[in-house]
């Protein structure tokens, strides 16, 4: 699925799973004259990382500046020889916060566990890719099923991509004065924000840990509660505080249909456990939920009403909300949120599994009680109200 949507001042192209966007990413690479900036949290030494490496090589020995930003939790299998490789033919490599500590759970230094969850790229600030797929091959390695993680992408030329060449620049500086002098310049992250979208139409959004910590989930509040029809969110890691699901349980009691696709495969078995923890109050609110069985879900999406949606990096959940920087863009446009629609219901339809209030089995319930106790534990030991 590719489809071009001209929405004010920006272009946009709604893109499911790397199948799509991993060959235009590349052309947009090979076209890029000026810069390159990218963004990702796993950056795999497969087949695909390979591909794009390639490109951001390419780029560099042309004479492009290349700058290339990698998580130190989420890339920390990436070979150093790659590292080296990126960096021999011309690619600036930084890592975000590479030495972690998992151990620290002290609200003062809950830093230590922050996270550049972040999948974007920019090219000569004329396009940019606002992403939850990762760099990594699409099919996932060692499991048995063929269909590839389902997730999207939405290409940006306009405004937006300004927008995005503004915010990769500002956390490359910052990364690289922390790097240099041991400490983030915390007054400039503070004071410099994106310039304000001009076309309100398309919002490019992010979450720090700064000034807009909550700026992504206040988006999905407000949409949901102004939703008059119909709300759908696909998340791969589904664990919201006590507002965001009372949202969506008032949503559903003034008669707007709540659809939820979630993790049906156990890729991570906390997040996975504890979100079985809240179907019983979900479907007692009369809120449907389908598990996603054809492969892992890595979505991070939305619609609402068919004229709202949201397409980024950004869970719901305490790790992604709390702890790791996001982007989403969320765009206003009925075509556009009709085409996310059909493609979420064509995966509910053909892949996903309705979940009914049978009941859960007893070894099962009690894994769901445990990883949710654990999660709000530690949630809760970074000085963090169970409400977000």
């Amino acid at each position: 699925m590719s489809r071009t949507f001209q929405i004010g001042r920006n272009k946009l192209m709604l893109l499911q799973n790397g199948t799509r966007y991993f060959p235009l990413l590349c052309a947009d690479i090979d076209a890029a004259q000026q810069s390159v900036y990218l963004e990702t949290y796993i950056f795999a030494a497969d087949e695909t990382g390979l591909m794009i490496s390639q490109a951001l090589q390419r780029a560099a020995r042309r004479g492009v500046a290349v700058h290339l930003l990698l998580d130190g939790y989420g890339s920390e299998e990436l070979p150093q020889s790659w590292v080296d490789e990126l960096r021999h033919a011309g690619v600036d490599v930084q890592w975000f916060r590479r030495e972690i500590s998992p151990y620290t759970l002290s609200p003062s230094r809950k830093r230590r566990l922050y996270r550049m969850h972040r999948k974007l790229a920019v090219m000569d600030g004329e396009v940019a890719f606002v992403s939850g797929i990762n760099i990594i091959n699409d099919i996932p390695a060692n499991e048995d099923f063929d269909a590839p993680r389902l997730d999207y992408a939405v290409r940006v030329q306009g405004p937006v991509a300004h927008q995005v060449q503004e915010a990769t620049r500002r956390l490359w500086e910052t990364v690289k004065w922390a790097t240099l002098r041991r400490r983030i310049n915390r007054w400039r992250a503070r004071h410099r924000r994106p310039h304000d979208t001009v076309d309100v139409l398309v919002q490019f959004m992010l979450r720090d840990n700064l000034r807009h910590r909550h700026d992504i989930e206040h988006a999905y509040l407000q949409a949901i509660a102004n939703a008059k029809h119909e709300i759908i969110i696909a998340n791969a890691y589904f664990l919201p505080g006590r507002v965001f699901r009372q949202a969506l349980k008032d949503a559903a009691k003034r008669g707007v249909r709540v659809v939820l696709l979630l993790q049906g495969k156990v890729e991570y078995w906390m997040q996975h456990y504890a979100t079985l923890a809240l179907y019983g109050q979900l479907l007692e609110a009369g809120i449907e939920i389908y598990e996603y069985r054809d492969s892992f879900l890595h979505a991070k999406v939305g619609v609402v009403d068919g004229e709202w949606a949201t397409v980024g990096s950004s869970n719901l959940e305490p790790f992604s909300m709390l702890l790791a920087r996001e982007a989403n863009v969320v765009v206003s446009d009925e075509k556009f949120a009709d085409a996310l629609r059909t493609s979420l219901l064509r995966a509910i339809k053909t892949g996903g599994q309705r979940v009914d209030d049978s009941g859960v089995p007893p070894f099962t319930l009690l894994l769901a009680r445990i990883s949710y106790v654990l999660i709000r534990m530690f949630v809760g030991a970074m000085g963090i109200s169970e409400d977000r």
